[in-house]
């Protein structure tokens, strides 16, 4: 078969096009970069410095790295982390799914008064104090289950997975319920394998709302031992103004490390989501546009 030659215009608009999406890629990429060789340079030169950062400067050092790790709270963090945002995506990702599948049929009673409030609290919610005051109520303050079970649900994510549930072919359901499947089993033996792409983008989103969550353990968490990593990085970074921060290996003041201990924060928050990231990023522009678009 023979192709059609591109026109002049559809040639200049793919090299504007190209160009664009390039000049975006090192718009995103250039602050994780500069950040990167920040992390990893002299701190004498870093804090002279006022510009880009693109390559180390003067001899490079760990020493901004070696002081966080210095932190005994830095793998307690990590832990605690871990158990959240495995924890927290779980019972999230479980929770969405029920709640999408039963809003997308269009046989439930009452489905578009859920749908009603589902949506109205996406506008309105009760405010800082009174979240904190329920999570008092319940027990949860300086408990684990304070980061896991009152941020359960994004409203926005049960939306973008009803959508796309409700574009599943209604002849699939019905030869399913001739041949004698139940609720449950059309929705593990069909509606989830054909939603992979959406149900990779909902979990990329809870992870990375877990992963990058502090506020809310400020709030209800006073046992550091309890801590996520990012409620710890802040708190290097607030002791690193003053000399009650460990001194590192070489008997050096750790105040000359401060612009090296930001930078080493920054990069050790962001690595674990820069490696998972890749893996889902296939799922993610046809998961969004399948959950966003109704046909």
């Amino acid at each position: 078969m023979e192709m059609r030659r591109r026109s002049k215009g559809e040639k200049i608009f793919s090299v504007f096009n190209a160009a664009l999406m390039i000049l975006l890629a090192l718009f995103f990429l250039l602050p994780v970069w500069h950040v990167a060789m920040g992390s990893i340079s002299d701190p004498l030169k870093v804090s002279a410095n006022t510009g880009l950062i693109l390559w180390p400067l003067g001899k490079a050092t760990l020493g901004g790295y070696r002081l966080i790790l210095q932190n005994s709270f830095i793998f307690t963090s990590y832990m605690n982390t871990l158990i959240y945002v495995a924890g927290a995506t779980l019972f999230s990702t479980f929770i969405t799914i029920l709640a999408a599948y039963v809003l997308s049929r269009q046989n439930v009673k009452l489905n578009k008064i859920f749908n009603f409030l589902i949506i109205f609290t996406m506008i309105f919610n009760g405010g800082l104090i009174p979240n904190y005051i329920l999570v008092r109520n319940l027990g949860m303050l300086d408990t684990r289950w304070a980061l896991i079970i009152p941020f359960t649900v994004a409203p926005y994510n049960i939306m973008i997975m009803r959508t796309s549930f409700q574009q599943i072919p209604e002849e699939l359901f019905d030869a399913a319920k001739i041949d004698g499947a139940g609720y449950a089993k059309i929705l593990w033996d069909i509606v989830l394998p054909i939603s992979k792409a959406i149900l990779a983008v909902i979990i990329l989103f809870y992870v990375i709302a877990n992963w990058n969550a502090w506020f809310n353990a400020s709030l209800y968490l006073t046992d550091r031992n309890l801590y996520p990593l990012q409620l710890t990085l802040r708190e290097i970074v607030l002791l690193s103004t003053n000399n009650s921060v460990v001194a590192d290996a070489d008997g050096a003041d750790v105040m000359i490390f401060r612009p090296l201990i930001k930078y080493a924060t920054i990069m050790i928050s962001i690595i674990p989501m820069l490696i998972i990231y890749p893996f889902i990023q296939k799922y993610f522009v046809s998961g969004v546009m399948i959950g966003s678009v109704k046909g």
